[in-house]
Parts: structure tokens; C-alpha cells; sequence
């Protein structure tokens, strides 16, 4: 999948605001400066005077902050759609859709019974799902999770790059596995997604009801025990980054079933 030349684009357009804002507050700022110098040089300034002037500074300085936090942004913005990419990069490749596919037909065959309707569930929603992932805009996801607006607060610093990132988004995924609330969230879209399997819905709700609770369990184990983020090249290697990356273990997604 290529993608467009009109994020490259936004990326330079961002940097070249972002410096039209640091060199304008920056400007304001000396500005501020020379006229409290001339003023108490000559010794006409009024106290007034000195207050407007103090006023000036103030706001000088606060837009130099605004546009060095701006700057932050744009930074964690850019590392975010760096990061995207590769993942898109790599969802994208035909090798890794056949592993996907090779995994569910692998737990559909520990389904027992309902082995032909999972594979069928599987065949079906696999190809939509990587068509739906191949139409993902790197600058659109970053700014729809707040990444790329200038009004999110930034909290990780700079230092981080996205490999630590990527384990902190795992690390959050796996919280979220983990939540109740979640797993209801899920299972909820799950029997609506039945509806699409017309003649049957019934068989479909059934393996949600029975099966809902281990792929989650199983879903959480294998994030524990695989590296995602060396997979997807967020990170060059485990040894690279051998204090914060996960156990690296070759597992089925649902091998302990």
C-alpha cells in the first residue's frame, strides 16, 4: 500500500509553522526586552509604563512556550506516524496476512464442533479486515488518538523514542484486555457481528458465549510472550532495547487451549 504524498507534505507544513511561531515569540520576547532596557536607561518611564511593558513580556514569553510545547507536539506527532507506518508496513505484507490467517484456522480447529463455521467466520473477515487496515492514513490515526493535535498534553519526553512507545501502547492493550468492561465492550460487538452470518447467527452467538473468555485470556498471553514490537520494527532488536522489551516465545495465539 502507498501512502500519500500529502502527509509528507503536513509533516513540512507543521515544521515550517512551528518555526514561523518560535521565531515570531521569540521576536516578541526581545522585543520586551530592549523596550524595559531603553525605558530605564532614559529614567522617563512611567510606572505605567513598566506595567504594559511587564504585561508584553508576559505574554512574550508565553507564546514562546506555547510554541516550543507545539514543537514537542510536533515531534511525538511525527514519531507517532513513523510509527503507524511500520505497523501498516508490515500488516500489509502478504507473508504476515497468511500468518494471521494460518493462526485463527489454528484455533478454529480447536473450536471442536465449530471448526467449519469458525474457518468460514475467518475466510470471510480476514480479507476485510486487512482491506479496512490497507485504507488507514498514518496522520488521520495519530490525530483521531490525540497525537497530533496541538492541544494534547505530552507526556512522555523526547528522549522516548518508538520503541519504548510501541511497549508502553502493548502495555496499555493488555490493560485494557484485562478490564471487565472491555471484554464486555467486545463481546457485545461480537454478537452483532453474528447478524452478518445470517442463517447462523444462533451457532455464532454460542461460540461468542463459550469461546469469548479464553480468547481473551489467550490474547493476553501471547502479548506477554511475544515481542510485537520487534516484530512490526518499532524496535530494531530485543537486545537493543533488552530492558523494557518482552519475553520473545513463538506461540500460537491460542495454544493453551
Amino acid at each position: 500500500m502507498a501512502y500519500p504524498k500529502t502527509s509528507a507534505k503536513g509533516t513540512m507544513g507543521v515544521t515550517v509553522g512551528l518555526l514561523v511561531l518560535f521565531v515570531l515569540g521569540a521576536s516578541l520576547s526581545c522585543d520586551a526586552r530592549k523596550l524595559i532596557i531603553t525605558g530605564l536607561s532614559s529614567k522617563e518611564t512611567t510606572a505605567s509604563d513598566v506595567s504594559v511593558l511587564q504585561i508584553n513580556h508576559q505574554e512574550s514569553e508565553g507564546e514562546v512556550k506555547a510554541s516550543e510545547e507545539v514543537v514537542r507536539i510536533g515531534n511525538v506527532c511525527t514519531m507517532c506516524e513513523e510509527f503507524v507506518t511500520e505497523a501498516l508496513e508490515y500488516l500489509k505484507e502478504n507473508k504476515t496476512q497468511t500468518e494471521i490467517i494460518d493462526i485463527l484456522h489454528n484455533t478454529c480447529s480447536r473450536l471442536l464442533t465449530f471448526e467449519e463455521q469458525c474457518i468460514s467466520l475467518v475466510d470471510y473477515y480476514a480479507p476485510l479486515f486487512f482491506l479496512e487496515i490497507g485504507l488507514v492514513q498514518p496522520g488521520d490515526f495519530c490525530e483521531s488518538v490525540n497525537l497530533c493535535s496541538q492541544r494534547v498534553i505530552v507526556s512522555l519526553p523526547l528522549s522516548k523514542g518508538k520503541c519504548e512507545i510501541c511497549h508502553q501502547a502493548v502495555a496499555e492493550v493488555l490493560l485494557k484486555l484485562k478490564d471487565p468492561e472491555t471484554q464486555l465492550d467486545i463481546i457485545e460487538m461480537l454478537l452483532k457481528a453474528c447478524t452478518a452470518v445470517e442463517s447462523r447467527v444462533k451457532k455464532c452467538k454460542t461460540m461468542v458465549f463459550e469461546y469469548g473468555p479464553l480468547i481473551f485470556a489467550n490474547a493476553e498471553q501471547y502479548l506477554e510472550t511475544t515481542d510485537m514490537c520487534t516484530a512490526i520494527h518499532a524496535c530494531d532488536s530485543p537486545s537493543a532495547d533488552s530492558h523494557q522489551a518482552l519475553p520473545i516465545e513463538k506461540k500460537s495465539l491460542l495454544s493453551v487451549l
